[in-house]
């Protein structure tokens, strides 16, 4: 069996997110809008109770689809609140698509998200070597402002603890252990 980081426990759909997904650099609009959106549902919830409702988000937001999703009306907000395979938060769902309307903007902006958002760790992977589970943070200098820059700019559950877990999984940080199989492959 590989070393790898303990946090994904034995829940096999943690696992494989945490093999093949988790700390891989993302470059792809789609994919980080993806990311950023599971991440602001996460807030003050677990990541293995996202995670076990991805699909369900996937289905219930167009498969993440930041042109459908910022034109979501009162009739479509109505069905997410009552969709029991997702976060049913008026606030959240709100935030995904006043989100989606910003991503777009920024977008417009910089050509793209993925143009915008790495520049935050200034285009390149911040490779950490933690030791132990306790050993990584929950925020950095980095998430900090990448928190405010995204809250002035008028995005919604993007607090700088979400702005680093969206760095996490978005391979914006590797944050695997050193100890772990994926450190160097990411």
């Amino acid at each position: 069996m590989n070393n790898n980081c303990s946090w994904p426990g034995d829940n096999p759909l943690m696992i494989q997110y945490h093999d093949t997904e988790w700390g891989v650099p993302l470059h792809d609009d789609r994919k980080l809008f993806e990311f950023l959106l599971l991440d602001n549902a996460q807030a003050g919830l677990s990541w293995q109770t996202i995670l076990n409702k991805r699909e369900n988000y996937r289905k219930a937001f167009d498969n993440f689809d930041p042109n459908k999703i910022a034109r979501y009306n009162k009739r479509k907000i109505t069905s997410l609140l009552n969709d029991s395979g997702i976060v049913r938060n008026r606030l959240k769902v709100q935030s995904a698509i006043t989100n989606a309307q910003i991503f777009l903007d920024i977008q417009d902006e910089y050509g793209s998200f993925n143009a915008f958002i790495w520049q935050f760790v200034n285009g390149s992977v911040i490779i950490n070597k933690w030791k132990t589970l306790k050993d990584i943070p929950a925020t950095s200098p980095e998430s900090e402002t990448m928190s405010k820059t995204l809250k002035k700019r008028g995005f919604k559950f993007v607090g700088s603890t979400i702005c680093y877990a969206f760095m996490q999984s978005a391979g914006l940080v590797n944050d695997h252990l050193v100890s772990c199989f994926r450190y160097r492959q990411c």
